[in-house]
């Protein structure tokens, strides 16, 4: 793997777009006024300052593939009890200036040049779609297989866009109309069926799924050495 890029200094991003993913989750676009080149699977630090000097902050994965552009996607699921979460959905206009500090991490990131299975669930999906963008942007899509579990329709990011030969969606609550698969959790038959014995495995959703998603791993032969796990608690989001 080549140099990490992290950058520990605080600066200036502007809000430059808004649009909606599902019912409580929108995408924020951020232009970086000093960019910094990222990996896939990368976060970012956003921070609020009030007027008394308290702040809050965040961490949220970058959902954009690496293409030398100043501008970022995050995609931020509201929380009621998550201050930077609320204000973003609540309050921030395009326009809006706010402190992030980033790219940061060095374990679960990747080039886009070696086979991967990456595991999603809910909006764990987001680092791991900055990888499939990334796959699909340098016509690398054949070493990726992408695995996907959410509630229903409605909580599907990316719905748009995830959709194609690389991807998998199960859904656990409420399925589509013609869907053979039930409704159900994330099980072996869900994997895919010839599992690239060199591919390193990434893993990305609630300290739950993460570990059952380990599991199924390890029992269809992924060595625990090639598997790559980023949990977020109940009150957090990725």
């Amino acid at each position: 793997m080549g140099a990490v890029q992290t950058r520990t200094t605080w600066q200036t991003a502007t809000l430059v777009g808004i649009s909606n993913e599902t019912g409580s989750a929108k995408t924020f676009r951020l232009r970086l006024h000093q960019p910094t080149p990222h990996l896939a699977g990368q976060h970012y630090v956003i921070r609020l300052t009030a007027p008394d000097g308290y702040t809050a902050s965040r961490s949220y994965s970058i959902a954009s593939a690496p293409d030398g552009s100043p501008e970022l996607d995050f995609t931020v699921e509201r929380l009621d009890e998550g201050e930077v979460s609320t204000f973003l959905h609540d309050v921030a206009q395009p326009g809006d200036d706010l402190e992030v500090r980033g790219p940061i991490g060095g374990w679960f990131v990747w080039e886009g040049t070696t086979p991967v299975l990456l595991v999603g669930g809910g909006s764990g999906v987001v680092p791991l779609m900055a990888m499939l963008r990334l796959a699909r942007r340098t016509g690398q899509a054949d070493l990726v297989r992408l695995v996907v579990s959410v509630r229903s329709p409605d909580h599907l990011y990316y719905a748009d866009e995830l959709p194609g030969p690389e991807t998998t969606v199960v859904y656990t609550r409420h399925k589509p109309p013609g869907m053979a698969r039930p409704v159900g959790r994330l099980t072996a038959t869900d994997l895919p069926r010839a599992i690239d014995r060199a591919a390193t495995a990434y893993v990305c959703g609630s300290t739950g799924f993460a570990d059952r998603a380990t599991d199924l791993l390890l029992d269809a032969g992924i060595p625990a050495t090639a598997i790559r796990v980023e949990r977020f608690g109940p009150t957090g989001t990725t």
